[in-house]
This record gives structure tokens, sequence and C-alpha cells, in this order.
């Protein structure tokens, strides 16, 4: 236990400690998980602390200590999880530790949304339902430094504490609203979007935001800038952001397109850690974009799915955009709880005639096919939504 956390907590760190884990694990129920990872301070970030509470235990486990995690990743795999904003912690475990559940997997950020919560977030959510106040002074610190601080280790057990008392508010609420059976169609989606990693598109992962109204010839300084960035960051193991700032990498890429021979006088001030070996190869980069045949800039942006419509479909989406707002409006929701833009965009260019088509053809849950199929099959002029 330690004394300097409110909530008392065991810290997992040494062979010793992994077997009396393992032993409360076998009679817990549900388990409260939560990770801290170091996405702000690493090129690839990975799971630094795992978080669990059950039947009032609450432990910390090192996961950077060494130690054998294997039995205690099956274990946990065994039981049904109580997350908040689960897809990360999932997402993290799978490619740090391979760890993928077996049972259900609840997400109260899900639940939140799904009774129209505006705020959302964990803390928001401690406060309203348990009357406690989280802190947030160590969000953002370096999890993968050791010794962690007693801030650190405070902090972290308090995201899991609170978990099963908000769990359970909030599923007393979405069963009184009958929205029990949405909630865990939505994280049961949520689950399986994680089995595979996020595509990237080589062409256009370098399409930072902020390149709105850039020529192609600027578009080809944004790229060669953007890969050098991407080298550095990997070979100092620093995220991409402490190399340059996305709207740094679109003022040079201006400015180099304005001044071909490159004079350093006027080029945009750099960061101080660009220097020596660093700024020869962004000199480089630049030279590379410099003399690339107009043939090989890079064209417009090439939408992944969903396709937007035909211009001559935008009509069709705002309809189906106001049916949406009308329909969440009654539930309390937000809109894009029900449906996003892109969602119905895809479904208006795929045109469905049929309520079989709309799941079909794009990936609406069934309770939200059956809330908006009337509005798209009358928009679309296809069949009445069938039972």
């Amino acid at each position: 236990m330690n004394p300097h956390s409110a909530t008392p907590y065991d810290y997992v760190d040494s062979a010793a400690s992994v077997g009396p884990l393992l032993d409360r694990l076998g009679r817990a129920g549900r388990i409260a998980l939560d990770t801290e990872a170091d996405s702000l301070h690493c090129y690839r970030e990975k799971v630094c602390l795992i978080q669990v509470s059950f039947n009032g235990t609450h432990c910390l486990i090192d996961p950077l200590a060494g130690l054998d995690l294997s039995g205690f990743l099956d274990a946990l795999a065994s039981k049904p999880l109580l997350c908040h904003g689960a897809d990360y912690d999932l997402r993290m475990l799978r490619a740090s530790l391979g760890f993928r559940p077996r049972n259900e997997v609840h997400d109260t950020q899900i639940a939140a949304q799904l009774l129209g919560i505006e705020e959302f977030g964990l803390a928001a959510l401690a406060d309203r339902f348990c009357g406690v106040t989280l802190s947030k002074a160590s969000q953002k610190t370096n999890w993968a430094r050791r010794p962690l601080t007693p801030t650190q280790l405070a902090y972290a057990v308090a995201d899991t504490a609170h978990l099963e008392a908000i769990a359970d508010a909030l599923f007393a609420e979405l069963r009184a609203l009958g929205r029990y059976d949405w909630y865990r169609a939505a994280c049961d989606r949520m689950v399986k979007s994680t089995e595979r990693d996020r595509s990237r598109d080589p062409e256009q992962a370098w399409r930072i935001k902020g390149l709105k109204g850039l020529s192609h010839r600027e578009l080809a300084f944004v790229r060669e800038i953007w890969g050098w960035r991407e080298h550095e960051a990997e070979r100092s193991d620093l995220p991409p952001f402490m190399i340059l700032g996305n709207p740094q990498i679109r003022d040079l890429a201006v400015w180099a397109t304005a001044h071909p021979a490159g004079t350093q006088e006027t080029r945009p001030r750099l960061p101080r850690n660009c220097t020596g070996r660093r700024l020869h190869a962004l000199e480089r980069a630049l030279d590379r974009a410099r003399r690339l045949p107009e043939a090989d800039w890079p064209g417009p942006v090439k939408r992944a799915w969903p396709a937007r419509p035909a211009p001559d479909t935008d009509r069709e989406v705002n309809e189906l955009m106001k049916a949406c707002a009308r329909i969440a409006a009654d539930l309390q929701i937000a809109p894009p709880m029900l449906a996003p833009r892109a969602m119905l965009e895809a479904i208006v260019a795929r045109r469905p005639r049929t309520f079989a088509e709309i799941l079909e053809c794009s990936p609406m849950l069934p309770w939200q096919a059956e809330l908006l199929a009337p509005a798209i099959l009358k928009t679309l002029g296809g069949e009445a939504a069938k039972e």
C-alpha cells in the first residue's frame, strides 16, 4: 500500500508481486482497466503502466520492469472489463503486449454519449456521479521515466478507482431509457475495430492539417519536409511534433516555393534543435523538392472511403443531416452518435433501396439504421422501411 495516495494501491514491479495479483484476479468479477503511455515523449508509443481496480483492490502494474506478464494478461482477457475511452487502451495493449479481450468490454465514454451527457470526460463523470475531483496534473508527464513520482502514481490509480461506480450509474440510466442494447452494440463494434491497425496510406500520410489552398509545387515541399521530419523523429525516438510542428512545415514549404534560391536569411525560424546534421538533412530534403519535375508533384487529395457524393447529391446528404439532427434532438444525444456526416455521405453514394441494403453498404448498427431508415429510403426513393 502507498501512503501518498488517497486511494491505497499495490505497485506490481517484481516477480514476487505478480503471484498475489493473479490470485486476487482469479476471484474478481469485472475489472476496471486503464493504461498510461509515452506518446508525448517517444516516436513509437508503448504502454508504460497498467491500472486495474476490482473488489475494492487497486493495483498498478509496471510493464517496463521486465516482468513476465503473460499470466496476468491471460487472466485479464477472461474478465469483463470497464474502461473509459477503451479504443485507445485496447489498441495500445495489443500493440505493446499482444493483448486481446475475450470477454465483454464496457466503455463509460460511449455510455455517457448515448445518454446525451455533454461533458463525458472521466473527470467530469467522476464529479457528476461520485462527487470526486480528479487531478489532471500528470496527464502529459513522461510515463516511461522511472521511478514514477508519488503524484503520477496517485493520478494513475484514480483513473480506475471510480470506474465501477460511474459505470453502474450510467448503466442504470441506459436501461431506464431502453438504450442498453444500443450501448452494447456500440461497444462490441468498438472492440472489433481495435483488432486491426488503422491503415496508413504512405501516399496520404504526409497530408497534414492546414494544407488547403497550397499549390502542387508547395505540396511537393510539404511531402519532402514531412518525410525528413519522420526520419528525424524515428532516429531520435521523439514524437514528430518535437522535431517540427505542422504549421512550421506549411510555412517552410510556402517559403521554399517563393525562394527557389533558398536564401537562409529569409527562411522561417527553425527550432533550436535543428542544427548540424539535422539541418543539413533538411536542406537536402528541400533541394530534392526543388529538383522534382512537375510531373511528380503531388496531385489533389485522394479521399479514402467513404467517398464524397457528387455535387448533385449534396441536397440528399443535407436532407439526411437534418433528419439525423431532428431524431438526435428527440433522443437528446449528439447527432454524430446517431450518424456522422461521412456515414451519410457513404450511404447516399451507394444509394441503398431497402433496409437490408442500408446495413450492407454502411457500418450502421441495427438500432441506428432502424431510426434513420425511413428518412434514408424516403430521401433516396427506396422501398418503405420494413420491420
